[in-house]
């Protein structure tokens, strides 16, 4: 009987990862655990995601991945979610809740490297440096061009209007103004008038900060409240010379309503990290238009910024599966 107990305690728990994590991050999980990692097609294939789900007593996944209730059902031994993302969205997390199934993720290393892309494609954008970079490769530049051929804005003195002033919202706002950009902001709750002073921000309404702005920048999360939030009422309110700026989610943006607004050029441009449906492809409407510049979701793609996700997901994951909760718990 003694030696049955023994044998139980020391039998590793099972964890299955949808994908990869660096060569530091399998080895710390291999410490503890029988760990199983999918190789094939990126997103796993559900149906190999019930078959596999079925045994393991933890759960690394991922953007894109469809962590939904039905999987979560086969998940019969399922103690732990740790998602390698900012948000949660990829699952069903109010099932997971209701199984007692603890849920971690990785929200706040993500803000120092989202809002230098933020900044990136701001500065693209205005000075069209993709566009630029694109004439040159397709051997269209034949001459030094004149005094008023392919000129860009300059952003000192623009109004760069910030949806959503958490940290990311924040920390755009801190590294715009060192380029002379004044800050609107809206969000769902206003802060003290001594912070907006400190920070040199002006609250705005909605309907404002997409009317006054020369720039609409995207940071809320996203959620059944935000889903499509960002559509035609608000876009036709835009000034004709101005841009839009998603580093959040491609969900928040009606994505037909707005190329409906770059193709009749109601607004000037737009740079987008997300998109409504991900991956996208070189003959999606998007891809084909000069004013827009398109970057593949980099928002979290810095060495350091992704090695911290990848510490924060596996020790979210030894938390709950220790029965304890997550560093960050939904």
């Amino acid at each position: 009987m003694f030696t049955l107990l023994r044998r139980d305690r020391s039998k590793k728990l099972r964890v299955l990862l949808t994908r990869t994590l660096q060569d530091f991050a399998i080895k710390e999980l291999q410490k503890h655990y029988k760990i199983e990692i999918h190789s094939g097609p990126f997103p796993m294939p559900k149906r190999k995601l019930l078959l596999k789900i079925k045994e393991q007593d933890g759960l690394i996944c991922f953007p894109y991945d469809n962590v939904d209730k039905e999987v979560i059902q086969a998940g019969t031994k399922l103690k732990t979610i740790s998602a390698f993302s900012v948000g949660y969205d990829q699952i069903d997390s109010k099932y997971a809740k209701k199984r007692k199934i603890k849920i971690g993720y990785t929200p706040n290393v993500l803000t120092v490297a989202t809002a230098d892309l933020t900044i990136t494609l701001i500065l693209d954008l205005l000075r069209r440096v993709t566009e630029g970079d694109r004439l040159i490769r397709e051997g269209k530049w034949k001459e030094v061009f004149g005094a008023d051929t392919y000129v860009g804005e300059e952003i000192d003195g623009k109004i760069l209007g910030i949806l959503g002033f958490g940290r990311i919202g924040k920390a755009v706002a801190k590294k715009a103004q060192t380029f002379g950009i004044k800050v609107f902001y809206h969000n769902r709750n206003r802060l003290p008038s001594r912070q907006e002073k400190a920070l040199r921000v002006r609250f705005v309404t909605l309907n404002e900060l997409f009317s006054k702005s020369d720039i609409v920048s995207i940071h809320v999360p996203y959620s059944v409240e935000t889903h499509e939030l960002v559509n035609k009422s608000l876009i036709k309110r835009m000034k004709k010379r101005s841009y839009l700026v998603n580093t959040a989610r491609g969900k928040i943006i009606n994505e037909r309503d707005l190329i409906f607004a770059l193709k009749r050029k109601t607004i000037a441009g737009a740079a987008l990290d997300v998109f409504y449906h991900e991956p996208i492809g070189k003959n999606h409407q998007l891809a084909k238009m000069q004013n827009v510049v398109l970057s593949p979701h980099l928002g979290s793609s810095s060495i350091v910024t992704r090695a911290k996700m990848a510490k924060i997901t596996v020790e979210n994951l030894k938390l709950g599966l220790a029965g304890k909760k997550p560093i960050y718990s939904v």
